[in-house]
Formats: C-alpha cells, sequence, structure tokens
C-alpha cells in the first residue's frame, strides 16, 4: 500500500468514525429527550468516539480497516443502547429518536457541501470532470487544499451514504424504527416485537446491501447536481 493509499485510508477512517459517533450521538440525544436516559448513563450522548468505539470496536475499528486494506472500501458500524421498555410504551418518541441518527448525517452533508461551495467562491477548489465515492471537489493536489478537498469528498459521500442506507425500512436499520412515526401506536409496537426478532434483522441487512448499489446511485448524482446547480453531472 502506498503513500496515497495510506492517507486515502487514514482520511476514511476519520471521517468514518466521526460521521458513526455524530449519527449515534444524534440516536442518544434525541433519546434522552425523549425520556430514555440509557445512552446517556452510557456516555453516548457525546462527540467523543471513545464510548462510541468501546461498545461497539468490531464495527469501529477492526472491520473498517480491515475492508479497507483487502477492498479498498471501508465500511462500519456502531450502536446505541436503548431501554425497549420505553420505546415500546413511546413509539413515536422511538420513531424520532431512530431519525435522528440519519439526521446528524444530513447535517455533515450539508456541512461539506456548504464548505465546498465556500470553497469554489474563494477558488481554492474547483469542480472535478468526474464525479467519485471520494472526489466530490478537486483541488491543487500538491497543497494542503488537496487533502482538504478529499476530507470533503469523503464526509460529503460518506455520509449521503449513512444517510440512504439507514433510511430503508428493513430491520434492523433506522427507516424501520421511524415506520412508527407513520402508524398507530398499537401497530407500532407489534412492529417493534417483529423487528426484534434476529433472524429478520440478518434478512434486513443483506436485502438492504443489494439494495444500496441500486438506490444510492441516482441519489449521489442528484446529490452532486444540488451542489453543483451550474453544472449538469451524469
Amino acid at each position: 500500500m502506498g503513500m496515497d493509499e495510506l492517507l486515502l485510508g487514514s482520511i476514511w477512517y476519520v471521517v468514518l468514525v466521526f460521521s458513526l459517533t455524530f449519527h449515534e450521538a444524534g440516536h442518544a440525544w434525541a433519546a434522552m429527550r425523549g425520556g430514555d436516559p440509557t445512552a446517556y448513563l452510557g456516555g453516548q450522548v457525546s462527540l467523543d468516539p471513545v464510548p462510541h468505539i468501546r461498545r461497539e470496536p468490531f464495527g469501529t475499528v477492526l472491520v473498517p480497516l480491515l475492508s479497507f486494506a483487502f477492498s479498498g472500501f471501508m465500511v462500519g458500524w456502531a450502536s446505541t443502547p436503548y431501554d425497549p421498555r420505553w420505546a415500546a410504551e413511546h413509539p413515536r418518541r422511538a420513531g424520532w429518536m431512530a431519525l435522528a441518527g440519519p439526521a446528524a448525517n444530513l447535517i455533515l452533508v450539508v456541512a461539506a457541501g456548504a464548505l465546498v461551495r465556500f470553497g469554489l467562491m474563494i477558488d481554492i477548489f474547483f469542480a472535478p470532470n468526474t464525479i467519485h465515492f471520494t472526489q466530490v471537489v478537486g483541488a491543487d493536489p500538491g497543497a494542503i487544499w488537496g487533502t482538504a478537498a478529499t476530507l470533503l469528498s469523503v464526509t460529503f459521500t460518506l455520509n449521503l451514504l449513512l444517510l440512504v442506507f439507514n433510511l430503508i425500512p428493513l430491520p434492523p436499520l433506522d427507516g424501520s424504527g421511524a415506520v412508527a412515526l407513520l402508524v398507530g401506536d398499537d401497530t407500532a409496537r407489534r412492529l417493534q416485537e417483529a423487528m426484534s426478532n434476529p433472524r429478520f434483522s440478518m434478512l434486513g441487512i443483506v436485502v438492504a446491501w443489494f439494495l444500496i448499489g441500486p438506490i444510492f446511485g441516482p441519489v449521489h448524482l442528484m446529490a452532486v447536481n444540488l451542489l453543483y446547480p451550474e453544472l449538469a453531472y451524469r
């Protein structure tokens, strides 16, 4: 692995851990606001990655590093504890808790996009000829702005991916929990009980893994064209 790959891997890992931390802190904060202090007591209403890594070292350290080393693509996950009795008693609050994680990723997408537009305005960035996961904006690769462009590109795309993936309404993804906001409380409780089955969770992850490719490509293209309304990427 060359120096360029090491730099890219380092940027990707920093962005991934921060994004997962921000996502889970969103869940934890919403649960706390809704009356469940479980994650708060575990120290997860925080942008400090340590409590999140401590809870999921496999998904936040081992899998990301190994997946990048063997495939050149980094995947990982984290989780937030909550009281299922609280969720059953307050299904709508649990639904808002589920949406808080993807909402946190949306905030990071918008923030990265705003910084890209600012960089374009002051001429340190430029719109690249082609767009891919780690190149949403371009800069002189020999300067610090080249690293900044890669950092913002990964932040924009990775958080968009986390947002879209987690909104797929299949267990154990956040979209399945957010369904509680669309149905009555009794139906929401029955869905919670059904989706807590580990077999459904494993099936949901497998199905979502196959769905995300066809879904994410058009969403990413749309987001890039919103970022560059003066251009028309295809």
